[in-house]
C-alpha cells in the first residue's frame, strides 16, 4: 500500500517558543555576546595559512620535509631576484653580490642558500646576464617561513648597493596572497553591504525589517570568525575561509531572514497579532530555515573527508556560519520582530493577491507546456557544461596574485629570463640510502636520466644525461649526501602544472630504486592532490546526496522529489563548471570578469568546493519554495494549483534571496587573487541560474509532467515520515487560519 504526506497531517517538529518573558535581557545578552565574539575574531587575520592544497601525508610532501629536516634543501621558500646595473661580473656589482650573499648565509632565519655568488654558476644568471637569483630555504614551518621572508624582503632593499632586489617564492607568495585578501574582503564588504541594504530597504519597503535581516548576517559572520581563530590553535586554518565566511554568511542569513520576516508580515496582514505571527513564522518559516541551515552545514561537512586542510578549514567555515545564521533567524530574529512590534509591517505588508503576480503567470505558462520547456531548457544547460570535458587540473602559484603584485613580477622574470630548466625541478629522496652506495646510486640516476621530460639528473656521484655520466662529483656534490640518506635533483623540460608535468611523476615512481623512493616538486603535489581528491570524491558525493535525499523525504514526505531536486541541481552546477573552464582556463571573456593570469589549468580544488557550496545554497530555494506548494497541497490537493501558489508566494522572495547572495559572491569575484575571482563568479552564475532556469521553469514543469507522482512514498517509507518526518497541520500553515493554530 501507498500514499502521500497528505495522509498523515500533524507536526513532529516544534521549534522551542522564543523567550517572551525575558525578551530585553535576552537582546542585550546576544549584544554582549556579539561584541566579545567579535574581539576574539579580530584576532584570526595573523593566524591563517595560504598553502593547504596537498596532503600532508603525500609522497610530495614527505619528500619536501625530509628534504628540509635532513638535507636543507627542497624548493626554496624565497627567491631573490638580483639585478644589476650592467653585466653580473664588473668588480662593482661582483663584490655587492657577494656580500649579500655571505649576508644572508649568516642569517639565522636561512637554513639553505644557493646564489650566483662566487661560483657564478650558470644557471642562475638571466640570459642578458644582468640579474642574478638567491635562493633561500627558510627554517620553520610555513607560517614562520613567510613572516621570514617578509622580513628578509624589507632588509635586503634597503641596503644592496648598485644592486636591485626584488622577491619571488612560495613563502613571499603566500605573505602576499594573505595581505591581497585582507584587502579584497574590505573592498568587498564595502561593495556588497550598501547594494544589499538597498535591495532589503527596496523589497521589505521598510528599514527595520531590512536591518533585522542584516543583523542575522552579522552574528554568524562575528561568531564564525571567533570559532576560526579558536582552531587555529589546533589546526591550520586557510586565508579564503574568511573570505568564505563574510560571503555565505551574509547570504545564507539575508535569506533566512527574508524568509521569516516576509512569513511573518503575511501574518500580521491576515489579522494575526505580533505573538501569534511571531509564533506560526517560527513554526512554519522557522522549521524551513532549520531544515535548509541543516542542509547546507551538512553538504559543507562533506569536505572534511579530503585529507587537506585548505578543504577542511572551509569546511568548518562553511558549516560554522550556516548553523550560526540559522540559529540566529530562529533564535534571535523572532524576539526581535517581537519587540518591534507592527513597525516591520512597511509598505508592502499584505501578499499579491491570488492568481495575479507575475510568478503565478509564469508557472501557469510553463505549465501548460511542460515538456517543450525541459526539452529547450535542459539542453541550454548542457550545452554550458560542455567545456567542462576540457578541463586540465593545477594548483595555484604566484599567477593566483594580481599581474600589479611585485612577487607575480618577479617570478614572471624568472620564467623569461632565466633557462625554465633550472626552475622547473623535481626532487627524488632515498632515505635510508647510506654507506658505500655508489654503485647502486649512480645505476639508478643513469635510469632516472632515461625518464620523459628529464634534461639532467645531479647527484652525490655525479650528473646524468640521457642514462650517461656528464659531470663527475665536485665539492657540492656532497649537499647530496647525508647521515638518513641520499637525494637526486632531478632537471626537466616539463612544466609542472600540465599533462608532461604528470608523465614525468608516473615515469619517476616507476623506476626501480635501490631503497624505497619519494618524489617530490610541484608537479608530485598536483599529481598527489589530484589522486587525493579523486579517491574521496566518490564519499564526499555520497554524504550529499544521502544529505539531500534524506532531509527533503523528512521534509516533504516524498520519494519523487528530493531525486527530482538532486538531478535538477546537478544539471545546473554541471553548466557552472562548464562556463569556469570556458572563461578561466581557456580566457574567454575576460572583460566581464576582470583582469586574471590565464594558465591554461583549473585549480584542483575549487570545482569540489562549489560543489558543495552552491549544492547547499540551492537546497535553500528549493525548500523555501517546497514549503509554500506544500502548504497548498494539503489545502486543494491539486498539484498545478499548488505550484503555481508556491512560485507566486516564495518567487519574489528566492529571487531577491538570490540577487543578494548574487551580490555578495559576486563582490567576493572582484579580488585580484584568481581563486576568490573563480569561486565567486562560479557562485554568482549558480545563484543566478538555479533562481531562474531551475527554480521558475523546470521546477514547474517537472512538478507537472510528475503529477500526483509527485507525492507518492511507499508504505515502509510512509511509516518512517511519519515517525520522524515534518508535517504541518492545515489550520497551522495556513495565514489566517485563527490563533487556535498557535496554541
Amino acid at each position: 500500500m501507498t500514499g502521500t504526506l497528505e495522509d498523515h497531517p500533524g507536526s513532529r517538529v516544534r521549534p522551542a517558543r522564543p523567550p517572551w518573558r525575558w525578551r530585553h535581557a535576552f537582546l542585550a545578552l546576544t549584544v554582549l555576546v556579539t561584541i566579545a565574539l567579535g574581539a576574539l575574531g579580530t584576532g584570526v587575520f595573523g593566524k591563517l595559512s595560504g598553502g593547504g592544497w596537498t596532503p600532508a601525508d603525500a609522497e610530495s610532501a614527505r619528500a619536501d620535509e625530509a628534504l628540509r629536516a635532513h638535507f636543507g634543501s627542497g624548493t626554496p621558500d624565497l627567491v631573490l631576484l638580483v639585478a644589476a646595473p650592467g653585466p653580473l661580473d664588473e668588480p662593482q656589482s661582483a663584490a655587492a653580490g657577494l656580500r649579500l650573499t655571505e649576508r644572508l648565509r649568516a642569517d639565522t632565519r636561512v637554513q639553505h642558500l644557493d646564489s650566483y655568488w662566487p661560483q657564478r654558476e650558470p644557471a642562475l644568471a638571466s640570459r642578458d646576464g644582468r640579474t642574478a637569483l638567491i635562493s633561500l630555504r627558510l627554517l620553520g614551518h610555513e607560517r614562520e617561513a613567510a613572516g621570514a621572508a617578509q622580513d628578509i624582503r624589507r632588509e635586503v632593499t634597503a641596503a644592496t648597493g648598485p644592486l636591485t632586489v626584488s622577491a619571488a617564492g612560495r613563502a613571499a607568495a603566500k605573505r602576499d596572497l594573505e595581505e591581497q585578501s585582507r584587502r579584497d574582503l574590505v573592498r568587498a564588504e564595502l561593495i556588497a553591504a550598501p547594494l544589499v541594504l538597498i535591495i532589503l530597504v527596496r523589497v521589505f519597503g521598510n528599514l527595520l525589517s531590512a536591518l533585522l535581516a542584516l543583523s542575522v548576517g552579522g552574528i554568524a559572520v562575528v561568531g564564525t570568525l571567533a570559532l576560526l581563530h579558536a582552531l587555529t590553535a589546533f589546526t591550520e586554518v586557510s586565508l579564503f575561509a574568511v573570505n568564505l565566511t563574510t560571503a555565505l554568511g551574509f547570504g545564507l542569513a539575508v535569506d533566512y531572514g527574508l524568509f521569516i520576516i516576509t512569513r511573518h508580515r503575511e501574518e500580521l496582514a491576515a489579522g494575526r497579532d505580533v505573538r501569534e505571527a511571531v509564533l506560526v513564522s517560527v513554526r512554519t518559516a522557522g522549521r524551513t530555515v532549520f531544515f535548509s541551515a541543516l542542509t547546507v552545514a551538512l553538504s559543507m561537512a562533506a569536505l572534511l573527508v579530503f585529507p587537506l586542510y585548505f578543504l577542511r578549514s572551509l569546511a568548518y567555515a562553511g558549516m560554522s556560519v550556516a548553523a550560526l545564521a540559522g540559529l540566529t533567524a530562529v533564535l534571535v530574529l523572532p524576539v526581535c520582530l517581537l519587540v518591534a512590534g507592527d513597525r516591520v509591517r512597511g509598505r508592502r505588508g499584505a501578499p499579491p493577491p491570488a492568481g495575479g503576480g507575475f510568478f503565478h503567470r509564469t508557472a501557469r505558462t510553463v505549465m501548460r507546456r511542460p515538456l517543450l520547456t525541459v526539452l529547450l531548457v535542459a539542453p541550454a544547460l548542457l550545452c554550458l557544461a560542455a567545456p567542462f570535458q576540457r578541463v586540465e587540473f593545477g594548483l595555484p602559484d604566484d599567477r593566483a596574485l594580481p599581474a600589479s603584485s611585485p612577487v607575480h613580477r618577479a617570478t614572471d622574470v624568472v620564467r623569461e629570463e632565466f633557462d625554465t630548466r633550472a626552475t622547473a625541478m623535481a626532487s627524488i629522496v632515498l632515505p635510508g640510502l647510506t654507506g658505500p652506495t655508489s654503485t647502486s646510486l649512480a645505476a639508478y640516476a643513469r635510469q632516472v636520466s632515461l625518464a620523459p621530460h628529464v634534461v639532467r639528473v645531479d647527484t652525490a656521484t655525479g650528473s646524468y644525461a640521457g642514462g650517461a655520466l656528464k659531470a663527475p662529483p665536485t665539492p657540492s656534490s656532497a649537499r647530496y649526501s647525508g647521515a638518513h640518506g641520499r637525494w637526486l635533483s632531478v632537471v626537466t623540460d616539463a612544466e609542472p602544472f600540465s599533462a608532461g608535468g604528470g608523465e614525468l611523476v608516473d615515469a619517476l615512481r616507476s623506476v626501480p630504486a635501490p631503497v624505497p623512493a619519494l618524489v617530490g616538486g610541484d608537479a608530485a603535489a598536483l599529481a598527489d592532490t589530484t589522486a587525493a581528491v579523486g579517491a574521496r570524491l566518490v564519499p564526499a558525493a555520497a554524504i550529499i546526496v544521502l544529505v539531500v535525499l534524506t532531509l527533503l523525504f523528512l521534509f516533504t514526505g516524498s520519494v519523487l522529489i528530493p531525486v527530482k531536486a538532486l538531478v535538477l541541481n546537478l544539471l545546473s552546477l554541471t553548466a557552472t563548471f562548464g562556463a569556469i573552464v570556458h572563461v578561466f582556463q581557456e580566457g574567454h571573456l575576460r572583460a566581464l570578469v576582470g583582469d586574471f593570469q590565464v594558465t591554461g589549468t583549473t585549480d584542483t580544488l575549487l570545482p569540489v568546493l562549489m560543489f558543495c557550496i552552491a549544492f547547499g545554497v540551492s537546497m535553500d530555494y528549493e525548500m523555501f519554495l517546497l514549503s509554500r506548494i506544500m502548504e497548498e497541497h494539503r489545502r486543494t490537493g491539486d498539484t498545478t494549483t499548488a505550484v503555481a501558489f508556491g512560485l507566486e508566494r516564495t518567487g519574489r522572495l528566492f529571487t531577491a534571496a538570490a540577487l543578494v547572495l548574487a551580490i555578495t559572491m559576486a563582490a567576493m569575484a572582484t579580488s585580484g587573487l584568481t581563486p576568490l575571482k573563480l569561486l565567486g563568479v562560479g557562485l554568482t552564475l549558480a545563484v543566478v541560474l538555479d533562481a531562474t532556469l531551475v527554480r521558475m521553469l523546470l521546477v514547474p514543469a517537472v512538478m507537472k509532467l510528475a503529477g500526483r507522482a509527485n507525492w507518492w512514498c511507499p508504505e515502509p517509507l510512509r511509516y518512517v515520515h511519519a515517525r520522524f518526518g515534518v508535517s504541518e497541520t492545515a489550520a497551522e500553515a495556513r495565514p489566517g487560519a485563527g490563533s487556535k493554530a498557535v496554541a
